[in-house]
């Protein structure tokens, strides 16, 4: 029996409140079941709408609701957040089928007096639209945390770094859809044949603005059903992640590190680009994930990636000298991808970005007993923290007089203007880059 949309995007919101599931993982394993491929993007709509404005929904039912928020059932809330979600920011919903198919859930997953209070609330919002969107507030980092739904202290935080304009464009784009990124798998088919192998199925695609081998998908429902996938013609990564491979642009038979390489995009494309020639080393810390590496280098055609389990943040004698490249994709907070993973914005505490500095400082500084002199070694993370980004680059530097930055211009293109390339490392932001955020820094091993 196919279920309907607002019953799926009810499940998988659920498992991610309550479990603080991933989106794109919760996602995936609902629309297992059966449902009509129209419905997809409607599910993905609600959810990602729900999540990104959870902040500035959970302030309009505060003034809807006389029963205090804490007393509201986890179900009900979330249905109430579906419900108002297609209210005031869905114009092609009709107001009716808001409520109704609202209610519809609440009388499955509540009771009598639970069916009545969403209908109310519902119903209420839904005659008085402007007033319940207005935000009464003082100070502009409160306006900035409920309209663009952003942690206060994260708003606060990029405020003190960025600025006001920037901050609260950079929290505005955050809530932006962002479309789906493929890196063609050149060592099996060109950048032109996949494209129009592709758009023969009515897929809408464009070329990726910074890296050689991304392509755009507007439409990728059922992308992965694709012969094309599954052959190994393409994987999908982001277009800021692919770049990480294409700056490090690694010679044909070198030996290459990548220290935190799970799921293995950025492992297979540095074997791409070494024309699955030379030796790719990739470790991670889970067993289950090492898997997933093995999994795309195998559909990809790539035989040169050996995966092992291993913890970067302890010195491996074994490893030392090794390598004529090393990645240090390092954990950090993610603020970068809050555009595909909203929940990372309510999942972080400020405290964490503490804690992910000192394991980044600790991989950094094994990583460079297993470079070679004249080895280069790339540092990438998908945040936007400046502490975890440039300053960790400019400390480690500081500390290891035989490292230096090597200029990056010539390896990406569309990005003439950015200063930054010729010292050695580019951060992207999603509102100016319109791009995952990332930063990425290329260092030389001199001695």
């Amino acid at each position: 029996m196919k279920q309907t949309a607002r019953e799926l995007a009810f499940k998988i919101l659920y498992d991610i409140f309550s479990n603080k599931a991933f989106s794109n993982i919760s996602i995936k394993k609902h629309l297992k079941i059966e449902i009509d491929p129209k419905e997809e993007n409607l599910v993905r709509e609600i959810v990602f709408g729900v999540l990104e404005n959870d902040l500035y929904l959970n302030y309009i039912i505060s003034k809807a609701s006389k029963t205090p928020m804490n007393k509201i059932h986890l179900k009900i809330m979330i249905i109430l957040k579906i419900g108002i979600y297609q209210l005031l920011f869905m114009d092609r919903i009709p107001s009716s089928a808001a409520v109704n198919e609202s209610v519809k859930l609440a009388k499955i997953h509540g009771h009598k007096g639970t069916i009545g209070f969403v209908n109310g609330i519902l119903r209420n919002i839904g005659r008085n639209k402007d007033r319940f969107l207005k935000i009464e507030v003082n100070e502009k980092s409160d306006l900035i945390s409920i309209k663009y739904s952003h942690p206060k202290w994260l708003v606060d935080r990029w405020i003190k770094e960025f600025g006001e304009d920037f901050t609260e464009e950079l929290c505005k784009e955050n809530n932006t859809y962002s479309n789906l990124n493929i890196r063609i798998n050149t060592l099996k088919i060109s950048k032109f044949e996949l494209k129009n192998r592709l758009e023969k199925y009515g897929f809408i695609i464009k070329e990726g603005k910074y890296c050689d081998d991304i392509l755009i998908i507007e439409n990728p429902i059922r992308l992965t059903e694709t012969e094309e996938y599954k052959l190994g013609y393409f994987i999908i990564q982001d277009e800021s992640s692919a770049l990480v491979g294409q700056i490090m642009n690694p010679k044909e038979g070198s030996t290459v590190l990548d220290l935190c390489s799970a799921p293995g995009g950025k492992s297979t494309h540095i074997g791409q680009i070494m024309k699955n020639k030379g030796k790719v080393l990739s470790m991670d810390f889970y067993e289950h994930k090492i898997k997933l590496i093995e999994e795309n280098a195998k559909r990809l055609g790539i035989d040169i990636i050996q995966a092992f389990t291993g913890d970067a943040t302890r010195y491996n004698e074994s490893l030392k000298n090794i390598a004529d490249y090393v990645l240090v994709d390092a954990p950090c907070s993610g603020f970068g991808l809050i555009r595909r993973k909203p929940e990372i914005k309510w999942n972080r505490k400020e405290g964490d970005i503490e804690e992910l500095v000192e394991i980044q400082r600790s991989i950094l500084n094994n990583a460079k007993e297993y470079l070679k002199v004249g080895g280069f070694l790339v540092y990438s993370t998908c945040t936007i923290e400046k502490e975890e980004n440039i300053n960790m680059i400019n400390g480690f530097l500081k500390e290891n007089e035989n490292f230096r930055l090597v200029n990056i211009q010539n390896l990406v293109k569309g990005l003439e203007n950015e200063v930054s390339l010729k010292q050695g490392f580019i951060q992207l932001y999603p509102h100016i880059h319109k791009v995952d955020g990332f930063f990425i820094a290329k260092m030389i091993k001199e001695r």
